[in-house]
C-alpha cells in the first residue's frame, strides 16, 4: 500500500526538515518488506484566507486536490482519537489489509484540518492534548509510521 503524507506549510532547511528526512527514509527502507511502501511527501502553501476558518477550508480543498481519491484518508487533529503506538500499527494493517491502493495521511497548517477533510477522513487521530507545531507534527508523524511498520515487521525498534 502507498503511502502520502500531505501537510500545509513547508520545513525549513535544518533540523527539523533533516529530523523528518530521516524518518522518511528509514520508513522508505523499512516499509517494503511489510507491503507499506513508498512514502511520498508533498507540502502545499499555506493559504491566505481572511479568517482562520477561511484558510483551514482553502487548505482541506488544496491537501483533498492531492490525494488520490482512491486512497484511505488519516488526518491529524487535537479533537481526533489518542491511540497508541500498537494501535495505530494494527489500524495500518487494517488498512493495508482491506485492499485499499493507498493511505494519505493529512497535516494541517496552524490552524487546523478544514471540516471538508475531517468529514472525508477515515480515522481522526490526536498526537495528545499538547499543541504542537505542525512541522514537529509532521515529525512525530513520520516517526509514528516507521514505528508502525517496525512494530508490524517484528523489529526490535519498539520497545512498550
Amino acid at each position: 500500500m502507498r503511502l502520502l503524507i500531505a501537510a500545509v506549510g513547508r520545513l525549513k532547511q535544518g533540523p527539523e526538515r533533516d529530523l523528518f528526512a530521516h524518518y522518511v527514509g528509514r520508513a522508505l527502507a523499512a516499509g517494503r518488506k511489510v507491503a507499506l511502501s513508498p512514502l511520498e511527501v508533498v507540502e502545499i502553501a499555506e493559504a491566505k484566507g481572511a479568517s482562520p476558518q477561511a484558510r483551514m477550508e482553502a487548505e482541506a480543498e488544496m491537501l483533498l486536490a492531492k490525494r488520490p481519491s482512491s486512497y484511505k484518508l488519516i488526518c491529524l487533529d487535537r479533537g481526533g482519537t489518542e491511540m497508541g503506538s500498537e494501535a495505530f500499527a494494527r489500524d495500518l494493517a487494517k488498512l493495508r489489509d482491506s485492499g485499499a491502493p493507498g493511505l494519505a495521511f493529512f497535516v494541517g497548517g496552524a490552524d487546523g484540518l478544514g471540516l471538508r477533510a475531517l468529514d472525508e477522513a477515515d480515522l481522526v487521530i490526536s498526537f495528545g492534548k499538547l499543541t504542537l507545531p505542525h512541522g514537529l507534527a509532521r515529525i512525530v508523524l513520520a516517526e509514528q509510521i516507521y514505528r508502525a511498520i517496525t512494530i508490524l515487521s517484528g523489529h526490535p525498534y519498539h520497545r512498550a
